[in-house]
Parts: structure tokens; sequence; C-alpha cells
């Protein structure tokens, strides 16, 4: 039994890849006690992606499925299906991302494990939503979130510029949370109501949340063409620069009236207050072009940390454009919590993106291996040692 919020609360993770099983490492966080369903053999095909390109190693495995229990078990036999059913009888929540047809062919659909369990929150994800022509349709984030919800194609550095590749469980990650948010909520009704039920989510319809400003202005009738380049944005003050180290940074002044003197002031451009093609910011829109080429000009004259302590002092908002390597040593996020290190302190994970006053999260446990707690796992459920050794001889049940 662990600690935490969700002690006592039993979730099966029969999920694959990363939206699915994501949502159930967020209430792992939280100290429900997960138990990850996986084929015999290779188990989750997630453990093999390769995280380094050219070399595979089980980093994401360990981000995604840290805190849970293995259990390598056959569905596709019957006596590995009965396993799963009893298991239900007693489990709090059921999260899958299958294929609808799949989880038909497997009899694991909500109507199939609600039977047994009316009380069981089944937490569903899909890739287009599970009505209409397309709930069959199988999807990745990069396919139903990035591709098909118009972020695809108005993330571009111009018009021109070819559609950029989403990054991996860019859109899989959101989606677990509003997962996980619906898992919740379901809970909250069982405690209302004692029923359980289905708690859904799709790809399609976290992209379109995310996407949700332009395809808003669409939906009232508005042509949204596609974002203009860096030298055509409207506003020089709310652009991105790069300084004489090659390093970028976002600034983001949107209010001028209050902020401009400052920022000028700060950058030894006061004489720009003066210039009356920006005397006022409709002056300011009407010769962005002219103004971006000035401060990018100022900015290219000193290294991004030169700049960065100039900028906070005026008060300035803005970003630097940070590398990867950068984001994993960042101080602040170590300070708020969102990197945290594993329990046995070797390494650092990326923690579930929100917290709870008075709530400390679990500790993060390594990931298991392929059916590490199989046996474990069935004799908490109450088999006998002849029962599991039955199972394991009828080659249902894998023990790493």
């Amino acid at each position: 039994m662990t600690d935490g919020l969700f002690a006592g609360l039993k979730v099966i993770d029969c999920a694959s890849w990363i939206a699915g099983p994501a949502a159930a490492t967020i209430l792992s966080d939280f100290g429900a006690e997960v138990i990850k369903i996986e084929p015999p053999g290779a188990g989750d095909p997630w453990r093999a992606s390769p995280a380094v390109p050219g070399k595979v190693t089980d980093y994401w495995w360990q981000l995604t499925s840290r805190n849970k229990r293995s259990l390598a078990i056959d569905l596709k036999h019957a006596d590995g299906l009965a396993v799963l059913q009893r298991l239900i009888a007693s489990t709090d929540v059921f999260i899958t991302n299958f294929p609808l047809p799949v989880r038909e062919r497997l009899k694991i659909a909500a109507a199939d494990l609600l039977a047994i369990n009316p009380r069981l929150v089944y937490g569903s994800i899909s890739a287009y939503g599970e009505v209409g022509e397309e709930a069959a349709r199988t999807g990745f984030d990069a396919t139903a979130y990035w591709a098909r919800t118009g972020l695809m194609d108005m993330v571009r550095a111009t018009p021109e510029t070819e559609p950029v590749r989403s990054m991996p469980g860019m859109g899989d990650h959101p989606t677990a949370t509003a997962l996980y948010a619906a898992i919740v909520t379901a809970l909250y009704r069982r405690e209302k109501t004692g029923r359980g039920g289905v708690a859904q989510t799709s790809l399609l319809q976290n992209g379109l949340w995310a996407n949700g400003c332009y395809v808003q202005n669409r939906l009232f009738g508005e042509h949204v063409p596609h974002r203009p380049p860096r030298l055509e944005t409207p506003s020089a003050l709310a652009n991105h620069y790069r300084c004489r180290d090659g390093r970028w940074f976002l600034m983001a002044l949107h209010n001028e009236a209050r902020q401009l003197g400052a920022f000028l002031k700060a950058i030894d451009a006061e004489y720009l207050v003066k210039d009356p093609r920006f005397a006022t910011q409709l002056d300011r829109r009407a010769n962005h072009a002219v103004l971006t080429a000035i401060l990018d000009e100022i900015f290219a004259a000193r290294d991004l940390s030169e700049w960065r302590p100039i900028l906070e002092k005026a008060g300035v908002t803005f970003g630097a454009v940070c590398t990867v390597d950068e984001a994993a040593e960042d101080a602040q996020a170590i300070g708020i919590g969102a990197l945290v290190p594993f329990a046995d302190g070797a390494n650092l994970t990326v923690s579930s993106p929100f917290h709870l006053d008075g709530e400390t999260k679990v500790a993060p446990a390594r990931a298991p291996a392929v059916g590490e707690h199989s046996e474990a796992v069935l004799r908490d459920a109450g088999y006998a040692a002849d029962e599991i050794a039955e199972l394991k001889a009828l080659g249902v049940l894998q023990q790493q």
C-alpha cells in the first residue's frame, strides 16, 4: 500500500504507448496503486521506442511507467481474460487506449467490464472519438492531435515553410492530463451516486482545444491566414531576436503605454521615443518592419547572458529560447517540483504538471520490467500458488 491522496485506489493500466498510460502515471504520483497490463514477451511497444536516434533505451518508459507494477498476461487467451475479469471486480479505474475494435475482440470494452463492476471508472482515450464514421480509426498524437486539428499547418516559420513535425508525446501528455481530469471527475460523481461509468477523451478533441483560438475564429466566420514571417509580425515588441552569441529570445511587451519607455531606456534606445515613425502604437504597427530591423541591430550587439539582466531589470516579459539541455537543468523547474528525483536518487524525471496544497507526491519508483510483478499481483488478488503455476504452464502468465 502506498501513501498519498489516492492510497487505496486501484488502477489497471491496460493501455499502450503514451496517452493512456500517462494518465495512470499521474494517478500514481498521488499514491494510486497502478497495475500495468502487458502482453508477455516484449510487453508494451513503447518500451522499444528509441529515445535517442539509433539507440534503443528505456528513458521514455521510465517517464511514463514509473510507480507501476507490471502484470504480463495474454488477454487473447480465455484464462488470461479471466484473470483480468477477476481483478476488475475490485478495481476502481481501468484505463485503455486500444482501438475500439480491439477492445470488442478482447472483450474489454466498457460494457464488458462495467457489467462485472458497475462502480468501475472506465478511462478511455481514442484517436478520433468513440462515435461517428472514424471512431474505429487508429491514430497517434502526430496524426490526430497535431496534423488533423490545424496545429501542424499553422506552426510554421513562414507560410511557405513546410509543415513542422511534432515532438514525441507533445499531444499525448496534455491528452493524458485531460483523461486524468475526466477520471477524477467521474470518481467525484461516484462518491455522490455510487455509479461508475465511462470517462473518455480523444486526441482530436484535445488538439482542437490546443488550437482553440484559431478554430474559434473560423467558427465565427473569420478567415485565419497563416502567421506572417518574423519580419512581418505586426508588433516588433512581441517578436523574437537573435543575440551576438547566436542565442534567441522571445519578447512579449504588450503593455506598450506602461513599458515602452523603460524598455527603450534599458537598451540605450531612448532616441526612438522622439522618432515620429514610432510615436504611437498605431505608428509602431505601421512601421513594424523598420522597428524590427533596428531592434535586430541592437540585440545583435550583446550576448544573451548580457541581455537577460537588462531586460529583467526593465520589467520586460521575455523568454530565452532554451535547449533541451538547459530545460533538463533548469533550477526554477527543479525548485517548483516540475523535475524531481527518482526514489533511488540516481536521476531526475518529469513530474505531473500540477500540485495540490497539503499533498505530497509519491517519490517516483523505477518503471518495471515486463511481468516483474505478475506473481505478486495475482497473490494479492487471492490466487493460490497452484493456480499461478498453471497459468505459467499454459503460457498465459509471464514472470520476469
